[in-house]
């Protein structure tokens, strides 16, 4: 049986029925009726199960950097070189009066003292909260132990003193707004521009005293800017209307500016402390405000080939490939490990992938300051520990990509930079007593499997690290290998001039883990004495059979020892005198 709904009719236009009224009706009913009966969730299964992959973000972290990160490196290459002793220092909250700026300005302090001290040892932070909203687990623990006599606090020498000073926001304002009217069609063009001084306030202080030292002062500005353009048109066709609008705008953030101002003034502070020339970290060109600007600008314009060619001529040049190896896909595991191996000593996060960062790590020694101050191509060359470019005169053969010309040398070769870190009168021979404690630091230029041995006067010798309590031999680059440990509370081992005669300590560093190779004797345990080795030179020779004279590199320190000085007798005391009457 056919059954039929009669909707209502009524005169339109031209006695026309009014149908479209019905059909709303209809239509509100039906969404009424289902507004009233509860969403089923399992429907949803399909979009909600993509929610583990949308809350992930679509672009790899970096590494966070400033104008003066390679200031900071090169600090801590001028405090080792200046031989200043590791000193405890520590930091007061530094406070926005504007409530502007909030960022945590005391841990950029902490993380810029740190890249000073990686390698020369030269701060350590005494952390400490009496804040007690800011105080956590590990300050509640620090408190129970101290009370119990448990744990024994350190005084600080120095401390760092400063606040934000200011924030003068759109101290200098642009604005233009034009636009046109018409009966069927406006239109609109609007731009803006603004620009915010934040100023910086920073100084070191005697702890002991709680002065601040005169002249231990930075006082530094930084400007950040915003701006926006816009374009708005809107048009009638009859009785009805279209409009829309596009803009583009930018923010320079407050948190990247406030790192800059930081690094900066935490490099003052210590250059002035340590009296050194620090002014010579402050003049490299990656310092140079348009550096990271226009190396995105050349890696934009280079395209993924180019990219790939400058980058493998970089790596080349660096010791990461082969001189003569052909252009590498960017998938290819060879370019992928030496570009991972390249991140982990340029302190970047280690992923194998060609991005932004490690292009414009890579490029940093290829690009120098004009006369005019402007940013200039170079050929690659060799550096020294301030990134300051060097003569290229190694082999080299021109590459052309992109119309440049780039300059292949041969790589510079693994390198150790060992130290003896006693406090030592300058110029002269290292000289310690029987019984004194020595302390001895090795760094290599590339991350390496490192074997460091200990020979005394009396024909022993016995391997210092890898040991029992460090059984990895693999160390970073630009990572200070200490012998002992004296940052830690319980060392494997300490060292002490043992015997009158000259003591040394040597390192070896291979690009694999080569113990295997090497004869039994040498394989044995750390920290005991080697059967059949009495010198550093059978070590040496040792190395060079189980491995070739181009598989390693070697570096050592000695110093002498000399007998305990006697201490003269302490002289009698008198015999008391009678009182007189």
């Amino acid at each position: 049986m056919n059954t039929a709904t009669t909707l209502p009719r009524g005169p339109g236009r031209n006695g026309a029925p009014r149908r479209g009224a019905a059909w709303l009706m209809l239509a509100g009913a039906l969404l009424l009726s289902a507004c009233t009966t509860p969403l089923d969730p399992r429907k949803d299964a399909s979009l909600q199960q993509a929610a583990y992959t949308t809350d992930r973000p679509v672009v790899r972290p970096t590494r966070s950097v400033s104008s003066f990160s390679d200031s900071l490196m090169c600090m801590d290459h001028m405090l080792r070189a200046a031989q200043v002793p590791t000193t405890l220092i520590t930091s007061k909250q530094v406070i926005d009066y504007s409530s502007r700026v909030p960022v945590a300005a005391k841990d950029m302090i902490i993380t810029s003292l740190s890249q000073m001290s990686r390698l020369s040892n030269a701060f350590r932070y005494v952390d400490y909260e009496v804040d007690i909203v800011r105080q956590d687990t590990v300050q509640n623990l620090t408190t129970i132990l101290l009370n119990n006599n448990l744990m024994q606090l350190q005084r600080p020498a120095l401390y760092v003193s400063g606040a934000i000073a200011f924030v003068d926001q759109n101290v200098a304002t642009n604005r233009f707004d034009a636009g046109t009217s018409a009966s069927r069609l406006d239109t609109g063009y609007s731009r803006n521009r603004s620009a915010t001084v934040i100023g910086l306030e920073m100084h070191l202080g005697d702890f002991r005293t709680r002065t601040l030292i005169p002249g231990l002062d930075s006082a530094n500005e930084v400007v950040i800017g915003s701006g926006s353009q816009g374009l708005d048109v809107a048009g009638r066709i009859g009785s009805y209307g279209v409009n829309f609008n596009v803009g583009r705008d930018y923010a320079l953030g407050a948190g990247g500016a406030m790192r800059t101002l930081i690094d900066l003034a935490t490099i003052e502070l210590v250059g002035k402390w340590a009296r050194v020339p620090y002014w010579q970290c402050l003049t490299l060109e990656q310092t140079h405000p348009d550096f990271q600007r226009q190396m995105r600008d050349w890696f934009d314009e280079s395209g993924g080939v180019g990219q790939a060619t400058l980058v493998q001529n970089s790596l080349i040049a660096q010791g990461y490939l082969q001189a003569g190896t052909d252009l590498l896909a960017l998938d290819s595991p060879a370019l992928r490990t030496a570009l991972t191996q390249f991140q982990i000593d340029s302190l970047l996060v280690p992923t194998g992938v060609l991005d932004f960062s490690t292009y414009e790590r890579a490029m940093r020694h290829f690009v120098t300051l004009a006369p005019d101050g402007s940013l200039q191509r170079v050929g690659w060359g060799p550096s020294g520990p301030t990134g300051s470019m060097a003569e290229n005169k190694g082999d080299s053969t021109p590459v052309r990509t992109s119309g440049l010309v780039l300059t292949s040398t041969t790589p510079p070769p693994r390198r150790i930079d060992m130290q003896i870190e006693n406090a030592l009168p300058p110029g002269m021979e290292p000289t310690f007593e029987v019984g004194e404690q020595v302390f001895v630091s090795a760094t290599v230029s590339r991350t390496s499997h490192m074997y460091c041995y200990f020979a005394d006067p009396s024909g022993n010798v016995m391997r210092l690290t890898p040991n029992q309590v460090t059984p990895h031999s693999l160390v970073a680059a630009n990572q200070a290998l200490r012998l002992p440990d004296w940052l830690v509370p319980n060392p494997a081992f300490i060292m002490d001039a043992s015997r009158p005669g000259t003591e040394r300590v040597a390192c070896f560093a291979a690009e694999t883990d080569v113990l295997p190779r090497l004869p039994a004797p040498l394989q044995g345990a750390g920290l005991v004495n080697i059967p059949g080795y009495r010198t550093i030179e059978d070590i040496d020779k040792a190395f060079q059979q189980g491995v070739g004279t181009s598989g390693y590199v070697k570096s050592e320190v000695y110093w002498k020892t000399q007998p305990k000085k006697t201490q003269p007798a302490a002289a009698a005391p008198a015999a008391p005198q009678p009182a007189k009457r």
